[in-house]
Order: structure tokens, then sequence, then C-alpha cells
């Protein structure tokens, strides 16, 4: 009877210890003023440990003073025993989820664990749990049912295990605090009751719960001591302290969380911010960094209502004088927002660089604008000579006419039909001169206007007849030179009005059809086909320049409109087409769009909102 006392004094005292710390465990987590998810379900299972070794206690002090079969403790007993895998489970998914929701299939896990109840409570009648139950497991003597509730609550376990232990290593690390005791806390318990189950070892009924709670006390160190579920794991997997980007991580209750070093250089923050409150620590900011953090507070509250979505902020500070593009988006999992991660990135370096290729591209793009006068004079030079020839040819003829006319004064063989006859003459050389020079005002306000719009906007509104007009005066020239003919299908109301500025459109149109000419590659007797059209549809004037020369390579083609990039080597600059596409795009809200094929020519749109 002395050892039987002996051994159930040193088990019980074996029992005390770990129940008086479930028992602070609980009492500490019930503390916890903002209790989330984790918090409440850790507080489930030291309840369920605590009711397990109350039960096991009262099995030892109960029955040996009063006579009474251990198993009926066991009935209480097992309630803890049943539901704690269970919650194991639930323990291991929000551990690496941070946050789930419970859903009515999740209920099913506990429909084993009630049948295994009600089993056991019934035993007497079937024994299908023990056959023969004593405390100390190798001498008990299981019924077939024990088989199917042990099976359920080792999966359970295992996949809680394989979960816990894949997600530390993955976190933290395979040598890390947390992995090793997680690791642990995972294996003690499975690996005890393997071994006692299978005899392996002899072990008594009240091994199970000492290593569940050794376990559980692994887990709540890595999660409490060491703040490995509080610093958002889904954002830690992506972040590392050295990235040159900043961050800072706010969970779901405004809290901050975690944030690296960058950060805090970034915008010269030097007081402690873990665990304050965000907009706390915004209104107490220094001044330094409190222009760029107060811009934060409506984007965090829009992330809030909407965490699927990601706000890109570009924001120059003017206190720290830098430019920074700031990235909101929220940490979701299973559609639960777990926290806010914003990103800051310093583009001041950026920014500058930019200038640098803006001023660049202003330098090519006078060079463009030069080029282009340039071939605008040469267009003026070939499209007056013809005209001003014609002019002096017709003045010469009138000269005559006037030395003829001031002869025959007083001339009695003139007589009045040779007068009527010179006038005639005289009528027709001051027609031919009125027509070249109604051609010669139209080249001059053609080309004025070209000049005009390689320095100015002009935002009017012009017909398809005037555009037209002004493309064939000022293309005239380049196509005669090079023996192409333009072939103009009209399949829209000349009449139709187009808004913007018809002299940039006029020197988009007219950069496509020479491009088209040189598509040919000097080779002359061929065609061109300017096509205009309506889109009904959309409401749409679409024109386009059709060559039938050597086409675009898809190399090439892909990268059109996007950068500067010419098929012409050292002789072009790709700068026109670029120019072009961003006249259209800027001034008329147009676009664009190129169809080519190689060997066989190419098609470029223009597409015109009306």
């Amino acid at each position: 009877m002395d050892s039987v006392i002996s051994v159930s004094a040193s088990t019980l005292i074996l029992l005390l210890i770990p129940l008086l710390f479930t028992v602070f465990m609980i009492i500490s987590l019930l503390h916890v003023k903002k209790k989330n998810q984790l918090h409440k379900v850790f507080i489930i299972v030291f309840v369920l440990l605590a009711l397990w070794f109350i039960g096991l206690i009262a099995q030892i002090i109960l029955s040996n003073r009063f006579n009474i079969n251990p198993i009926y403790f066991e009935y209480f007993i097992y309630i803890s025993a049943c539901f704690t895998p269970v919650l194991i489970f639930f323990l291991a998914k929000i551990f690496t989820h941070t946050k789930i929701n419970i859903k009515r299939l999740d209920l099913l896990l506990f429909v084993i664990p009630i049948i295994s109840l009600i089993v056991l409570w019934t035993n007497d009648y079937h024994h299908l749990f023990y056959k023969y139950y004593s405390i100390s497991m190798e001498y008990s003597e299981f019924g077939p049912y024990m088989f199917v509730h042990s099976i359920y609550s080792y999966i359970l376990m295992i996949i809680a295990c394989i979960m816990l232990i894949k997600y530390s290593i993955k976190n933290s690390g395979f040598f890390s605090k947390q992995s090793i005791l997680i690791f642990i806390g995972a294996l003690a318990p499975l690996l005890v009751n393997i071994a006692g189950y299978t005899g392996i070892i002899s072990l008594s009924v009240y091994s199970t719960p000492i290593s569940f709670t050794i376990g559980i006390l692994c887990f709540a160190l890595s999660a409490f001591k060491l703040q490995f579920f509080n610093t958002t794991p889904i954002a830690l997997q992506k972040i590392v302290d050295r990235i040159s980007d900043g961050y800072i991580i706010i969970n779901e209750d405004n809290h901050i969380i975690d944030f690296n070093k960058t950060f805090l250089t970034m915008l010269k923050i030097h007081s402690k911010i873990r665990n304050k409150d965000f907009f706390d620590f915004i209104k107490n900011s220094s001044q330094e960094s409190k222009e760029t953090l107060s811009t934060l507070e409506k984007s965090f509250n829009q992330i809030k209502q909407n965490p699927n979505q990601t706000l890109i902020l570009d924001q120059f500070d003017s206190k720290l004088n830098k430019y920074f593009s700031v990235e909101i988006s929220g940490i979701v999992s299973e559609q639960n927002l777990l926290g806010i991660l914003i990103l800051f990135k310093d583009t001041t370096q950026h920014m500058l660089d930019l200038q640098t290729i803006s001023n660049n591209q202003e330098t090519l793009m006078e060079k463009e604008r030069l080029a282009s006068l340039g071939q605008l004079i040469g267009g003026i030079a070939h499209n007056l000579k013809t005209p001003i020839m014609s002019i002096s040819g017709a003045a010469e003829g009138l000269n005559d006419l006037i030395k003829e006319y001031d002869t025959s004064i007083g001339d009695p063989e003139v007589n009045e039909q040779d007068h009527h006859e010179i006038a005639k003459d005289m009528s027709t050389w001051i027609a031919k001169i009125k027509t070249h020079t109604e051609y010669m005002s139209d080249v001059i306000t053609a080309v004025k206007g070209q000049a005009v719009t390689l320095s100015t906007d002009n935002d009017i509104s012009f017909t398809v007849e005037e555009l037209l007009k002004r493309i064939n005066i000022l293309m005239k020239h380049e196509l005669k030179n090079a023996i192409i003919y333009l072939n103009v299908s009209m399949k829209a109301d000349e009449n139709t009005i187009i808004h913007g500025d018809v002299n940039s459109l006029v020197q988009v149109i007219n950069n496509m059809i020479s491009n088209a000419i040189q598509a040919y590659n000097g080779k002359p007797e061929q065609t061109i086909d300017l096509i205009v059209e309506k889109d009904d549809e959309h409401n749409n004037l679409i024109i386009s320049i059709k060559d039938y020369g050597s086409g675009i390579p898809k190399s090439v083609k892909d990268k059109l409109f996007k950068e500067m990039i010419t098929t012409k080597g050292k002789n072009g600059t790709g700068l026109g087409l670029y120019m072009s596409y961003s006249t259209i795009r800027a001034h008329f809200n147009g676009n664009m769009t190129v169809e080519s094929e190689d060997g066989k020519g190419s098609t470029f749109s223009i597409i015109l909102p009306l």
C-alpha cells in the first residue's frame, strides 16, 4: 500500500506542476486586452489541458480513497483527450495563416471526437473502446473503436506537425529558435503517444497530457515570448531587413508591428515605434517625417475598406527634399485582413535621372524640328519654283502685249477686233498669274502652319478636305522626286470635322508618308495608299497609310511607339515616329496602330475620336 501511495504522490506532483502552468497561462491570456484568434484558441487548449489534469488528479486521489473504478474518471478526462488533437490542428492552421475563417466543413472535424465520447460513455455495454482498462497503457486492452479514435487523432496531429514544421523552417530557417521549439512541441505528444500505444516503452495514461503540455508550452513560447505570430509572417517571407526600400507593417488593430532600418533612416525617425498606434505615431512624428506620413491616413482607411487593392502614391517631401513612391497594400489571407504593408521607395535619384532624360529628349526633339524645318524649306523651294517661273513667263507675255498695244495706237490697220484680242490675251495671262499666286499662297500658309507647330499648339477645328489639301501641297515634291504615287481612298465625308491642331496632324501624316516612301528603298514607280474612313461604331476617324515595301521585323514592331527605334540604321533616330505617336495621344486623345508583314509592307493607322 505504501508503494502505491508513493507512486501516486510522485505522479500527483508531476501533474500538479503542468496544471499550475496551464492555469497561469489561462490567466495571462485572459489579461491580454486585444485578443486575436490565436490567443482565443490557446485559451481553449489550455482550458482543456487544465481539465485533463484536474480529471487525472481526481482519479489518483479519489479512486484509491473511495475505491472508485478509474475508468469512470476517463469519461471526464476524455472530453479533453478527444478534442485536444482537433484544437491543435486548428492551432497549427491559425499559426501558419495568422487568421482563418472557420467554415461549416471544419466543424465536421468534431464528429469523430463526439462519437468517441459516446462510445466511451457506453463502453460497459459493448466494450468497443476498452476491453480492459488500466492506468498503465501496456496492461490496457483496447477495443476496436479505440484504434479508430487513435488513428484519427494521430492523423490530425501529424498534419499539424507537418504544417508547423514546414512553416517554421520556411519563415525562420531550420536552426532558428522558433523552428527548434515548434519541432519539439509538434513531435513530443506524437512520439509519446505512439510509443505508449505500441508498447515500445511502458507509460501511464498520465504521460499523454504531460507530453501535450510540453508541446503547447513550446508553441506558446515561440508565439508569445519570441513574438512569432505577431510579425505578420506572410509579409516577412518577402521582406528582409537589408532591402533598399523601407517598409512598415501595421496590424488590424492599427499597431506598428514591424519595420526595417531603411524606413527609419529614410524618414529620419529616431524614436521607438514598435507596438505604437499608427495614428498616434503620425501625430507625434518629427517635422521631417510628418509631411510624408500624414498623407497615408486616408489611404490607410481606404485599404481597410477594400483590402485586395494596392494604392501607389508619388510624393515629394519638401522637409526631406526627397521624392517617394509609396505602395500601400493589404496583407490578406483567406479573405481576412491581417494587416497593412506600406513600402517606401526613395525615387529622388530616379526623378533627377528622368529630368536629365527629359532635357536630352528636348535636345533631340529640337534637332528633329530643325530637320523637319530643313525638309520644309526644300519643299518650299521646289513648290514655289514652278509657279514663280510661270508668273515670270506671264509677266514677259504681258510685257510683249503692252508693247504691241502701245505701237498699235494710231495705227489705222489695227481695228477694234485687234484691240479685243490683245485684251483677251492679257486677261489670259492675268488669270494664269492669279492661279499661280493662289497656289503660292496655299503653300506659304501650309508651310507657315508647319513651322509654327514645331513650337506651339493650336487647338482648332478643321475638315478632312482641308487636311488632305495641305498634305498634298507639302508632300507633292517628295513624292514626285521619289517617283511614288499617292492614292487617296476617301471612305468618309470630306466635310467631317476634326478637332485639334491641323498642322500637328499634317506633320504626323507627312512623317508616315515619308516612312512609306523610304520603305521602298529608292525603288520607283510604287504606290502608297492613303485611306480615310469612319468607324461609326466607336465614332472614330481612321486615317491609314499603307505601303507595299519591305515591312517591319517583328522584333522592331513590338517596340514601336514604346521607345525610339528605327529600321534605318545610322540614317534614322526613331524620334519621328515616337513624336508622332506622342502627338496623337497628347493632342488628339487618339491612338496609333501598325500592321506589318515582313517583305509585304506595312499599314500605319491613326485613330482620331470625333
